[in-house]
């Protein structure tokens, strides 16, 4: 266990040791290499990276050389990434064996890898980091720590300020004082819903009961969607910091991190952090002498995406079957095992210490009027910059997709963005000026959701999109109510039809209807949401429903049932190499012979079309 006056020690020292982390004037001849161990990153041979440097530093008895493990960088397309501090050189792509060069060229020689240096959009290699197109809108409060500390050293976590927040409560705040500033900062509930969460924080302390809980749900089963997961993997302690706080102020002792188990890192460098803190006295018995206990459990959900709703998700920590409770009661007044309970998601837990260090002016500065501070995007889809963003809230589409990410690879049209993922709606290019925050994206019919942004090019068709969201939402319904059940189910057989061509016109009215009587019906949040994509679609892409379902045509060819596989004879050239890559022998000819397609045995899977030079098959 530390006393304050060590922690105070480590955070003084530290910091002046990890200064060359944020300052790339320090005066220091130290040099940190760091290598992102993210889960993408992590998939793509970055522990091998981090083991190779180590063993190559060693081997050349290399002095004021260190190697980091951190967290996700954010600039997921460019990896594995390492970074050198301080001169903030950032590599792209790396593999283990460029290890060597790198520490030969840039650590003994002092000259860059110029073939590993990050080229920006514009093909213009990058100097530092804020050179990049990629970060110089964005804004990281949530992310602050990500990509700069390594996320199992808890005292590189209290060197950055870390559990000075959860002091300051203790020692200088009343519970109302920390709600007061909660509610003055404007955060809001980054788990979609958008619920003020100093008002929650609020309705749960005022209600009576000698046993509370704190909950964070960590279950982020969106497609696409890895904001959270990014934040438990690069600074998990912020997020445990934020739970005391949140305990502290409403007269909880005990808290439970719900985490999908499907991320092994991430509940990996959790168990950790847990640990860490509890050693260092921070989570347990009286903490900081204030006679505040709390502490702290992990929960591993086995990936149903319904357990994300936050009464299934009480449910599935106590042991049972993960289906949502009619509400009212809220789990404000009787949450886990019927005691009042506050639940909040990882990113909204991680903005809490650095609104009670900055105070509430601070962030209620950043934002729009309703929705304040940033928000923390999963970027994905036809883009180029893939990754983790993090910018104000009012940010334009148009800015994400073309300043941020980079726009659209292959020269192609930007088409929609779906945000929210299979409870959000998609977003037109006549939107691509829309502030993205709570309100405005709700009168343009789509929601914030968690955060996952998908980008979409002219090449996707808008009814198999939907398709594709209810397939989803029809696998993870949890049964309990009929209109989700069923209806979602029957909204996916038109859906099947409309795409396999066998729709009429009338489907789409049918359709329509469904999923409005779904949406007032449903129990919970998962089926009142599901029709969201279908109508979304519905409202901005009309013209594609109906040629599917009167002319039987998919515009973009996405949809196989209503297009078949040709080969121009003009162009082809005989050559025979779509013959010889298809997997089910449909291309008839002989040797030097202009080829054609048996239609009935066409699986239209596209590999002719790829294989062929002359670009002689559509």
């Amino acid at each position: 266990m530390k006393t304050l006056e060590e922690i105070y020690k480590i955070r003084e020292e530290k910091r002046k040791e990890l200064d060359l982390r944020i300052n790339t004037n320090a005066d220091t001849r130290e040099k940190h290499i760091l290598v992102c161990h993210g889960t993408g990153c992590t998939s793509s041979k970055s522990p091998q990276i981090l083991e190779s440097f180590k063993k190559i530093i060693k081997e050349k008895n290399i002095e004021n050389v260190r190697v980091i493990k951190t967290g996700c960088f954010g600039l997921c397309a460019k990896g594995p990434i390492v970074i050198i501090r301080p001169e903030d050189t950032f590599y792209a792509n790396c593999k283990p064996e460029d290890c060597e060069e790198i520490i030969q060229t840039h650590i003994i020689e002092g000259k860059r890898v110029e073939r590993l240096l990050c080229k920006d959009i514009d093909g213009n290699v990058a100097n530092s980091l804020d050179e990049l197109t990629f970060y110089k809108k964005q804004k990281r409060i949530a992310l602050k720590n990500c990509g700069v500390i390594n996320p199992e050293e808890i005292d590189e976590y209290i060197a950055f300020d870390g559990y000075k927040a959860l002091e300051k409560v203790l020692k200088e705040m009343s519970r109302d004082d920390v709600i007061s500033v909660i509610k003055e900062s404007g955060l809001r509930g980054r788990g979609g819903a958008g619920f003020p969460t100093g008002n929650k924080w609020e309705l749960t302390k005022d209600v009576d009961g000698e046993q509370k809980y704190v909950v964070c749900n960590a279950d982020e089963g969106d497609p696409g969607a890895f904001m959270d997961r990014s934040i438990l993997e690069g600074d998990p302690h912020s997020v445990l910091e934020a739970m005391a706080i949140a305990a502290y102020t409403i007269g909880a002792n005990k808290g439970f991190i719900y985490v999908r188990a499907e991320y092994p890192i991430a509940v990996k460098r959790l168990d950790i952090a847990i640990k860490q803190a509890r050693d260092y006295g921070i989570l347990g018995k009286n903490i900081f002498n204030s006679g505040f206990d709390f502490d702290i459990e992990i929960r591993l959900g086995a990936g149903a995406f319904v357990c994300g709703e936050e009464t299934a998700l009480l449910e599935s920590i106590e042991g049972k079957r993960g289906q949502p409770r009619v509400k009212p009661p809220y789990p404000a007044q009787n949450g886990l095992w019927g005691k009042p309970t506050l639940i909040n998601n990882v990113e909204t837990y991680a903005n809490i210490a650095q609104i009670i260090l900055n105070g509430a002016k601070w962030y209620s500065s950043i934002g729009t009027e309703k929705s304040k501070g940033t928000k923390v995007f999963a970027l994905g889809g036809n883009v180029n910059n893939i990754g983790l963003v993090e910018v104000p809230m009012g940010t334009t589409l148009r800015e994400i997709v073309y300043d941020i990410g980079g726009g659209i690879p292959n020269g192609r049209e930007f088409k929609a963005a779906q945000t929210g993922g299979p409870s959000g709606g998609c977003i037109p290019k006549e939107h691509l000026d829309t502030p993205i925050d709570y309100e405005s994206l709700k009168e343009i019919g789509s929601m914030m959701g968690s955060g996952g942004l998908i980008v979409m090019d002219d090449t996707k068709c808008m009814v198999s999109l939907s398709k594709f969201y209810l397939e989803f939402t029809v696998s993870e319904s949890c049964g309990k109510c009929t209109p989700c059940r069923i209806g979602t189910k029957r909204m996916l057989e038109i859906l099947e039809k409309l795409c396999d061509g066998k729709g009429e016109e009338e489907d789409i009215l049918k359709l329509e209807k469904l999923a409005k009587d779904i949406q007032k019906s449903s129990v919970c949040g998962l089926g009142q949401s599901a029709p969201n994509p279908v109508l979304s679609t519905l409202k901005y892409f009309t013209d594609e429903y109906k040629e599917h379902a009167i002319h039987k045509k998919c515009r973009v060819n996405e949809c196989k049932a209503m297009s078949k596989i040709i080969i121009n004879e003009e162009i082809c050239k005989g050559c025979g190499l779509c013959q010889r890559s298809c997997p089910v022998n449909a291309i008839e000819g002989e040797a030097r012979e202009k080829r054609h397609i048996n239609q009935d045995k066409c699986i239209k899977c596209g590999t002719c079309i790829r294989s062929c030079p002359f670009h002689a098959i559509n």
